[in-house]
């Protein structure tokens, strides 16, 4: 998992800016900060060993595991043993491994569970601070904000890019997207007529509450407008990290198996939309929708699912109806916020006149 084991501290860069950098420290924390100089760090190790022959080997541990290698033996007493045969051990397999049963629900070499835990703490925590900050920023403008996670693949930037040519007309659009590389999927949406932002995550296998914030002061979106984030393709770690939206919706396409949603528990169980996507492709395919929908339902109860395709057009109005009713919502709360700021301007008025 990304907030213990390291994989997202490569370069991030933004469209248009500098690159960032993240460092960890010992004692967990995790920093970010523009830089424009290069570094280099060079590693030398060196393992001088002398074996006179060579062979393979297979070994079985006590947690049932089985693994192959080649070793070589030195014999002191100058001779050279030769093995004009070769010897196999086979064991039978005891069981499969879980390195998730822990409480920390995730592995890495030569971090204990406790420590990755205080870790992962860190991490999400400051995180969380940058994500509610840009919750309030949208909940203060009525913007509606949905973060837009899936498998590579599943179709999500051409859905996106059809959920806008039926919106732009009604709504101010903004997007961000995600991925390691490239600004083809930001290509893709300006040609719709829309501003759209790309962050590149280098190493990084998701987006993060800070990199939104920086987005959004770049984007400048609109007063009760829409603001779409189309996060890494990735499963995994995008769960974890809140990016101050109002929704997650998750995007699963019917080229993909079933029990998705059993395999990545986690992001189905984040997530309050989940679209079926490409259904266009039912005929041809060997897939159980109703399969589909029943294993992210057993994840999640109460996730909504609406059977989608961009090609035909199927479940698109129901689609645009559950975001226009999220802008209305969002209207109305930035409403509830104006209105309280206006009550404690005139109580504080009130007051000052009373002295």
């Amino acid at each position: 998992m990304c907030t213990v084991c390291g994989c997202g501290a490569g370069e991030t860069k933004i469209e248009g800016g500098a690159h960032e950098h993240s460092h960890g420290h010992a004692d967990g924390t995790v920093h970010s900060h523009g830089h424009g100089h290069d570094h280099e760090h060079e590693h030398d190790h060196h393992h001088d060993h002398a074996h006179p022959h060579e062979h393979e080997h297979p070994h079985t541990h006590a947690d049932g595991t089985t693994h192959t290698h080649g070793h070589e033996h030195e014999h002191g007493h100058g001779e050279v043993h030769e093995h004009p045969h070769e010897h196999e051990h086979v064991h039978a397999v005891g069981g499969d491994l879980d390195y998730g049963s822990g409480p920390a629900r995730a592995h890495v070499p030569g971090l204990s569970q406790s420590r990755m835990v205080q870790i992962e703490q860190d991490i999400l925590s400051k995180n969380n601070a940058y994500a509610s900050a840009n919750r309030q920023y949208f909940d203060e403008r009525g913007i509606f904000a949905l973060n837009l996670v899936s498998s590579p693949g599943s179709g999500k930037t051409t859905l996106l890019c059809k959920t806008i040519e039926l919106l732009k007309n009604e709504v101010a659009i903004n997007v961000v997207e995600g991925d390691q590389q490239t600004a083809n999927d930001a290509e893709r949406i300006r040609a719709t007529g829309v501003p759209a932002l790309q962050i590149n995550t280098g190493k990084g296998c998701h987006l993060d509450g800070h990199m939104v914030g920086h987005a959004m002061q770049r984007l400048q979106p609109a007063d009760n407008s829409l603001f779409l984030i189309e996060n890494v393709g990735n499963l995994v770690c995008p769960a974890a990290f809140d990016l101050g939206e109002q929704h997650k919706v998750a995007i699963l396409s019917v080229t993909e198996g079933e029990d998705k949603p059993l395999k990545y528990p986690d992001m189905f169980a984040a997530s309050d939309v989940m679209l079926l996507n490409k259904c266009d492709l039912l005929p041809y395919l060997q897939f159980d929708a109703d399969l589909a929908e029943a294993n992210a339902r057993r994840v999640n109860p109460r996730l909504k699912i609406i059977r989608v395709s961009a090609t035909s057009g199927e479940g698109l109005g129901e689609w645009l109806d559950w975001i226009r009713n999220g802008l209305q919502a969002q209207a109305g709360k930035r409403e509830v916020t104006v209105d309280q700021l206006k009550a404690k301007i005139a109580e504080l008025e009130r007051q000052l006149a009373a002295r």
